[in-house]
This record gives C-alpha cells, structure tokens and sequence, in this order.
C-alpha cells in the first residue's frame, strides 16, 4: 500500500479496494516494524483510527476534505491542542499544548489525519538528529548513518512509509537537508508564506514550517492548504495563496540557477559534486535553462 501521492490514495479509496482506516493501519505497522529507528516520540493509535473512521463515513457522503486520507506527522514542535509537545527535551517533559499550530488547524479543516509526533535535535538546534533528549534518529535508507536534522524523525518518517506525507520546521536547511538525506522531497516556504503560530521557535526570523512528502505533488496540496495569512502571526504575507498544484501542470521551459562558489567549494565531496553536475547537464539536455550566478560571500 506504498502509494506515492495522495491522489494515488483517493483513486484507491474510490475504486473500493481501501478505505482511509486500511491507510492509517498500513502506517501503523510500518512505525511498529522500526521501533529502533527512533523516529517516532508518540504515535496516536487510537485517536488516528477514531478520525479514519470519521472521515470514511465523510467521503462515503461526499463532504469530506481535500486532505482526507492524508496521514500527517507532526515534528515536535509544532503545537497540537491537548497533545503532549516536547521539542525533543526534557525541559517540555510531560506539557501537553493549550491550543494548536494554525498549520495543524488547518490541516484538520480538510480532514487530514495526524498519526504522532516525530523525534528532532533539541529545540530544532541541530543538523543530524543526534542531538534530541530521546537518543538519535537512524536513517531508515541505512539505518548506520544520520537522516539529516533537525527534522530528521519527519523525514525519516515519509521514508520509511510511517505517514504519507510530515511537517518539519526550517530555520538554516531543518527541512532541506534531512529530505535530501532519505530521498523524499522537502520545500522551505518564502518566509512569511506560512504561519508560525504554534511553532517553539529556534529562530524566530528565519524560522518557517513546510512540508516533507514522497512527491512534489503532496508538497504543493500541503502547501495549498498551511499557507495564508493568519492574525496570529503578523509576519504573514496577505498575499493570495497560489495554486501550486495547477502549476504543476504547466510544462513550461523553467531557468535554473545554481550558486557557483558552492559547487567550485573545496569542501565538497567529489562524488557529490559529480552527481550535482550531471543532474546540470541532464536539465539542460532536457531543454531548461541553466545558468551559474555567483554569491562571493559564501564563505562569510
């Protein structure tokens, strides 16, 4: 039941051979299969199953959310009314949150279905996931090696198929970097894109909650569904939310571009830059635009 998009998810439900409750079992398994992963700091059995069977009957009469069938993971510090957040230390140890994440609010809204909260480095203060009071998240690709951080349990979690699509915080690469380490996609909004209401801040400057999915086309729903202004948040841009999702449809020829001292670093990893440059060159054999600009004061 590996389905790579929610769209996936829907057709099956429709075509009867799954119901919403059959998806949260299937991630259910999957979290109880990797107990050693660590990825998972509390998973909501029976209240995911409760809203499964909620939303089936919604779907059944056709008045249900554009997310129902989604199964959500929350990293650990992103508030959940009545839900224990903990930002993965013992100085939250046992609070349970007195009001939600706008984003969780309006995930709710359209019916998407929240599975638990994942492990992260303490107070989002990390790049491995190695720094979190409840011991480090192992990568699910290799279970030997660090899934990136400080979101690495969200994105651990989309990799290893507990949840379908999981929300992490971004402050410097949180989001970035772990996706980039399991293989699943991961978007940083602009910065005021998405309400930050509900979020324990590292940084409250730079920080933005955004999605981690197994496809580009969950990412720009998710996105379709956190983003907006928000009252409670007045960094938020009043500016109209998009549709991301038609977007993906337009074929057009994109221009990329590239940071030039990033690629020319002697820190990079020879093997690593290989790949980048071929990823370069197939782009441009595929027709896009790709152009290096230079930003002379990486190393600062």
């Amino acid at each position: 039941m590996n389905y790579q998009s929610l769209a996936a998810v829907h057709q099956a439900i429709n075509d009867g051979k799954i119901s919403c409750l059959d998806v949260v079992n299937f991630h259910l398994t999957e979290i109880d299969k990797h107990p050693d992963y660590n990825i998972f700091l509390e998973v909501f059995y029976g209240e995911a199953r409760q809203r499964a069977t909620l939303i089936d009957e919604k779907m059944k009469r056709g008045n249900a959310g554009k997310l129902a069938g989604m199964v959500v993971a929350l990293k650990d510090n992103i508030c959940y009314k009545d839900h224990k957040v903990s930002a993965s230390s013992k100085i939250l140890d046992g609070f349970e949150s007195l009001f939600s994440a706008t984003v969780v609010e309006r995930l709710l809204a359209e019916d998407a279905i929240i599975i638990g909260r994942t492990n992260c480095d303490e107070f989002a203060m990390g790049s491995g996931n190695e720094n979190s009071a409840f011991g480090p998240v192992k990568n699910p690709l290799n279970p030997r090696t660090v899934p990136g951080g400080s979101s690495g349990g969200s994105a651990a979690a989309v990799a290893a198929n507990m949840c379908q699509i999981a929300l992490g915080s971004d402050t410097g690469g949180s989001i970035r970097q772990p996706a980039s380490f399991t293989g699943t996609v991961g978007l940083k909004p602009t910065y005021g894109r998405v309400s930050r209401h509900g979020l324990i801040a590292y940084a409250s400057s730079f920080d933005i909650i955004g999605p981690i999915a197994k496809s580009v086309e969950d990412a720009a729903l998710i996105m379709e569904v956190i983003s907006g202004s928000d009252s409670f948040d007045s960094t938020c841009t009043k500016r109209e939310v998009g549709k991301y999702s038609q977007a993906l449809e337009n074929n057009t020829i994109k221009r990329i571009a590239y940071i030039k001292e990033a690629i020319d670093s002697p820190g990079l990893d020879p093997e690593v830059a290989t790949q980048f440059n071929n990823k370069l060159e197939s782009l441009q054999k595929a027709g896009y635009t790709v152009e290096a600009i230079e930003f002379p004061y990486l190393d600062f």
